[in-house]
């Protein structure tokens, strides 16, 4: 049998069709890896900002998590700038590094280093919000010890984020206990100011995310870690919000005057969640606000009148 097998595939006609199967399968290959290669690329570009330098920050498996940096013009070696970096929304689920693109050219045009970080998400990564939050964190701690070769001010560093990278930024503020296990803790996570887009700010009972995170949720809700010395905070909420409801925003800038922190709190009527990433209007007023907010703090020099 295996003698008439052999003598059958050495026939010419037999020989012509193997030689196409095998050619369709190097095809239906090539195929396949391309696509693969193809979604690698545009996961990749999910994750990087266009006309960044693009660093490494963090490597956890297979995944590695990307810095994507934006100088300012005039950046020159040894000359040092205040940082405000970006963390992006998406319910931790989701998200692009590109949800802040604006926001980082124009303040690296104002004369500060703006970076949009990657972290992990469950839909990439399979990951839980506490993931993330470690992400975040380590963020902060690697522009820090990196500052001097970045030519970063260490000491003037903001933390922004819309939705649950808002939370992202305010857990490197308030959540001191999730970090990366085995991570140097004695680098501080603490901005020097928060910049903040209808921020999930409570994950309890009347909070987002509740549901999802059960009898942990507290451990992960800003509002009830807040204490005296927490950074200076603007925040910007639409009123028709129905996913973080504004309560929440009142909330959390009421603890925080309460415990003598500064807390702006900026109300949009009839605006529900996320109306920043459509409205282009809407979204240009939030970065004046914030330009006039890090004016006011020092990190930036005032607007010249070029009329």
């Amino acid at each position: 049998m295996e003698h008439s097998v052999a003598t059958a595939t050495n026939k010419p006609g037999n020989r012509r069709s193997a030689h196409r199967y095998a050619l369709l399968g190097l095809w239906l290959l090539s195929c396949c890896v391309a696509s693969a290669q193809s979604r690698d690329t545009l996961q990749l570009a999910q994750r990087v900002l266009p006309q960044a330098q693009v660093e490494i920050y963090k490597q956890t498996g297979p995944t590695d998590l990307r810095a994507s940096i934006i100088y300012p013009p005039d950046n020159q070696p040894g000359k040092t700038y205040p940082a405000l970096v970006f963390f992006f929304g998406g319910g931790w689920v989701r998200g692009r590094v590109t949800q802040f693109e604006k926001a980082c050219h124009y303040f690296a045009d104002r004369g500060m280093i703006t970076i949009a970080f990657d972290y992990r998400v469950s839909s990439r990564q399979q990951t839980t919000p506490f993931e993330a939050v470690q992400d975040a964190r380590s963020a902060m701690r690697w522009v820090r010890k990196n500052a001097s070769r970045l030519g970063i001010q260490p000491d003037r560093i903001v933390a922004a984020g819309g939705s649950a990278g808002g939370h992202l930024a305010l857990a490197t503020a308030v959540l001191d206990l999730i970090d990366e296990p085995g991570e140097d803790q004695s680098v501080s996570t603490r901005p020097s100011a928060l910049v903040l887009m209808n921020p999930v700010t409570k994950t309890t009972v009347g909070g987002y995310g509740y549901e999802r995170l059960g009898d942990r949720a507290e451990s992960l809700s800003p509002v009830a870690h807040i204490r005296p010395g927490i950074p200076p905070t603007i925040l910007f909420h639409g009123e028709a919000d129905t996913t973080v409801p504004i309560q929440n925003a009142e909330e959390f800038c009421e603890r925080m005057q309460a415990a003598g922190n500064r807390c702006e709190l900026h109300r949009f009527a009839g605006q529900k969640h996320g109306f920043f990433n459509a409205n282009q209007e809407l979204n240009q007023q939030i970065i004046d606000l914030t330009d006039q907010f890090l004016t006011r703090l020092g990190y930036l020099l005032p607007k010249t009148n070029t009329k």
